[in-house]
């Protein structure tokens, strides 16, 4: 539990300092993993419309965390949304697909990252970034209140775990073989 409210937190942390509202469109880049359901959860529960990336697998898993809109990670994004049709981009992913995720931003939006699985060099055309005013925001730190809300969010049964599979200590290289098959939506439990 106290690696779920960690990741919960971590989450929260980045919708916060993003500042997502009650009506914006968010785009959860990799919206399958723990990482991505959580930030599905939290960005429903501020009333924003979520726009989910997700392996079309996992798209039925997705949905019942909240997603409104399910793409999958080969659709063209600027071609199936538009450009500048979301307020804000959680993405953990980064790699190749990044240059696209500020020409689906409106101005003045947001770009949230805290992570970069899919490569930490990233293209930027810095003319997407100043002409349309968008804010690249970087998390590693909590703010003060991100924990405590996360306690409250659950214990009010406001958001919960998405949870792929149990293991118990002893199959840690099992559990490892299953995360890099890829093929689950949320987190693997260890119980020791």
């Amino acid at each position: 539990m106290a690696a779920f409210l960690a990741l919960m937190a971590h989450h929260e942390n980045m919708i916060h300092r993003a500042d997502v509202k009650s009506g914006e469109t968010v785009l959860v880049v990799g919206a399958s993993g723990g990482v991505g359901s959580a930030s599905v959860q939290l960005s429903k529960r501020r009333g924003a419309k979520v726009i989910a990336i997700a392996g079309e697998a996992k798209h039925e898993k997705v949905s019942q965390v909240g997603a409104d809109i399910l793409l999958g990670r080969s659709a063209n994004l600027v071609e199936v949304l538009g450009e500048q049709s979301v307020d804000v981009v959680i993405d953990n992913v980064g790699g190749s697909n990044f240059p696209c995720m500020l020409k689906l931003l409106k101005r003045g939006g947001r770009l949230v990252s805290s992570g970069a699985i899919a490569g930490p060099v990233v293209a930027l055309d810095m003319r997407d970034m100043y002409l349309k005013d968008i804010t690249l925001i970087g998390t590693t730190a909590w703010d003060e209140t991100v924990f405590p809300d996360i306690v409250r969010y659950i214990e009010q049964g406001e958001i919960q775990p998405l949870v792929a599979k149990t293991f118990p200590l002893a199959a840690i290289a099992e559990a490892q073989q299953a995360f890099l098959q890829k093929k689950h939506v949320g987190k693997f439990v260890l119980i020791p």
